[in-house]
């Protein structure tokens, strides 16, 4: 079968001065892990901040499109741009890592319908239309009070991303402006990364209805590895650990200046005191996993694991060679390998086709 993760944020890692080719500490995805791991393929996120401008935004999205593409230049024995499950079907058979690529937060289109086709050209296959912030598209599950659901733009945007091909993610948008997008799209969307709020009650979870109306549409929700969306009370052993409360400054110290080694130690730190901490295990991801097949079938459900923009992973799942420990539980839950191919690929491949 072909092992595909729908959200990965290497490419915001890749401007961190990370080396692809190398087995890297405290990372969750590079070329070794990826093969230990058996992941054929995966999308890299051009993750936005949602506090940059609209200019800023564009800006930030063109540097890790640079990023991305100096290392499919560098190392194209290892990794090709992929645009179809036609061409990562053709890399799997020459041994290539398929790098999807997908933006999240639709605020770098600015106000821009053409940013679209733009993007697409440039080989993004999907866009998340917000992240943590209501946009110029949509409202945030974490904001929610500009729009009550898409704008009137974000609506033209829906349709143009359906008559240009581009996937509508619907992960980190409200409520209402989920169902703002299954009334605007003619086609099938996406939650690339998300999780069910059944099972942990967290705003950037869906409801069973909403996983209803979205396997009814004929839509995939990818199930997300964050401990926080997979198992309700790490919500509070992290509260209770306080490692945030420093965590977050010593992360942007980081980011701000990766060249800097003291500063790298300081937030490999973190993420040690991050890794001790009691966290769900990766069973609780074929938890979500069972809940969407229990729901809506075998057809509406797959991976997107967010590594590379968790800063704590479940245990036993700490980055992505891990994955065929997933695989094994689901076998031992007594999923059958043609239900395992449709949960690691194909019902993302049948949106993308």
């Amino acid at each position: 079968m072909f092992v595909l993760d729908s959200h990965c944020d290497t490419p915001s890692q890749i401007l961190r001065l990370r080396d692809l080719t190398k087995d890297n500490d405290h990372a969750h995805v590079d070329f070794p892990k990826l093969r230990r791991g058996g992941v054929d393929g995966a999308f890299f996120a051009l993750y936005i901040p949602a506090d940059l401008s609209e200019t800023e935004a564009y800006i930030h999205a063109s540097r890790l499109l640079s990023g991305v593409r100096n290392v499919l230049k560098t190392h194209s024995d290892k990794a090709r741009l992929t645009r179809s499950r036609a061409e990562a079907y053709e890399n799997q058979n020459a041994g290539l890592f398929s790098l999807f690529l997908g933006l999240e937060n639709g605020a770098a289109l600015g106000n821009i319908l053409d940013r679209i086709e733009e993007f697409y050209d440039a080989g993004v296959r999907y866009i998340t239309l917000c992240h943590s912030k209501d946009n110029q598209i949509c409202d945030s599950c974490a904001d929610g009070r500009r729009w009550h659901g898409l704008s009137p733009f974000g609506k033209d945007v829906v349709r143009t991303m359906n008559r240009t091909g581009m996937l509508v993610d619907v992960s980190h948008i409200s409520d209402m402006a989920f169902y703002d997008v299954l009334e605007t799209s003619s086609r099938p969307v996406v939650a690339t990364h998300s999780c069910c709020r059944t099972l942990a009650e967290h705003p950037r979870n869906m409801t069973d209805h909403m996983i209803r109306s979205l396997a009814e549409a004929g839509g995939v929700i990818q199930i997300n590895f964050y401990p926080m969306f997979l198992d309700s009370g790490f919500k509070k052993v992290l509260e209770d650990s306080g490692i945030m409360k420093y965590g977050e400054q010593i992360e942007s110290e980081f980011i701000a200046d990766p060249a800097d080694p003291a500063k790298r130690a300081a937030w490999n730190k973190v993420q040690d005191e991050l890794n001790a901490l009691m966290r769900p295990s990766f069973r609780r991801i074929a938890d979500h996993i069972d809940h969407v097949v229990s729901l809506v079938g075998i057809d509406h459900v797959g991976l997107g694991s967010d590594y590379d923009g968790i800063e704590v992973t479940p245990a036993g799942m700490e980055d992505i060679s891990m994955m065929p420990r997933l695989f094994d539980e689901l076998r031992s839950r007594g999923y059958k390998e043609g239900d395992l191919s449709r949960i690691a690929s194909e019902n993302f491949f049948r949106l993308l086709g």
